[in-house]
């Protein structure tokens, strides 16, 4: 007892340290755990007072795991499926939330994710190779930027849309808020993609040059792939940031069937309030996209994290 006690009172740093993040991980998938339980309930365990954490309880029993009532109700509520003899898998997902909504969220976070990937590896690469006049203050205005509230410029955004289709001039939804979503996550961007290519050695530049490639060349073949951590950290700040976006797409975009899914989550929960088990499983499917892509690139997007807190 005593060498464990000793044991611990020599690594009690890292025992506080790890306990502590054992803590808060706990306490943050506390509710995400309770949303998926409740999303596999039926809307009898929903509402039964006193509530129970599992379906699972008999007449005699509080827990029987042979008696677990789980259910998809929520999920097909969500999905929609319906029977498709033209489509692969024998069915499709006719649900609005899913089939229109989530459809115009995936093309409006990849593509102003990849847009701002390109704009920000050529931006940063201006900024860390050249030295021309107003480098400086042009920085420092991009990062000044960067702390506007997005809120605050919604309103200017707003009337900008109104004016371009009263006056007649060509315009699209999707382009526009597409356009939107790229100013606002490309000044932050910029900045990631700077400080990975001021810690590259420019003797490699300067190397690819020699050997006759031209500046385009030496960035996409040579910088580019070296700051690959770096790229796939600003597709993911992007791509979630424009997934999670409500109020943007909800004011600038006129046309309903062009809205994101965050809209059709917020009309959904309007008609489905009483029904927790179709909210939570909403909420799931929302969420799972977002999960998948941090557990397929989590690797490199914590080491662009790491490596950009050490060389910026």
């Amino acid at each position: 007892m005593k060498k464990i006690f000793s044991l611990f009172w020599r690594n009690k740093n890292r025992w506080l340290i790890y306990s502590a993040l054992i803590l808060i991980t706990l306490l943050n998938l506390l509710p995400i755990a309770l949303t998926a339980l409740v999303s596999f309930k039926s809307q009898e365990d929903v509402i039964r007072t006193p509530p129970v954490l599992f379906p699972c309880d008999t007449p005699t029993q509080s827990f029987d795991l042979n008696a677990c009532r789980w259910s998809l109700e929520g999920y097909e509520r969500v999905l929609a499926p319906r029977p498709s003899p033209d489509s692969p898998f024998g069915f499709e997902l006719t649900g609005t939330m899913i089939a229109t909504y989530g459809l115009n969220t995936v093309l409006y976070a990849t593509l102003s994710s990849l847009l701002v990937v390109l704009l920000a590896a050529t931006s940063g690469y201006a900024f860390s190779r050249y030295r021309f006049r107003g480098h400086r203050a042009l920085l420092t205005a991009i990062i000044a930027i960067t702390g506007v509230p997005f809120l605050t410029n919604l309103l200017a955004l707003y009337q900008m849309g109104v004016t371009i289709r009263t006056v007649g001039l060509p315009y699209d939804d999707r382009l526009f808020i597409i356009i939107v979503y790229v100013g606002f996550f490309l000044p932050l961007s910029v900045w990631i993609a700077k400080g990975f290519f001021d810690a590259i050695p420019r003797d490699l530049e300067d190397a690819a040059l020699i050997d006759g490639c031209s500046s385009l060349q030496s960035l996409f073949y040579i910088m580019i792939p070296l700051t690959r951590p770096a790229m796939i950290a600003i597709f993911m700040l992007t791509f979630v940031g424009v997934w999670n976006e409500f109020i943007a797409g909800y004011l600038l975009i006129s046309k309903n069937s062009n809205k994101p899914i965050m809209f059709g989550f917020f009309d959904f929960l309007g008609q489905s309030r009483i029904n927790l088990q179709v909210v939570a499983a909403a909420s799931v499917i929302i969420a799972l996209p977002v999960v998948i892509l941090f557990l397929f690139f989590r690797r490199s997007f914590f080491m662009a994290m790491v490596e950009g807190s050490v060389k910026g």
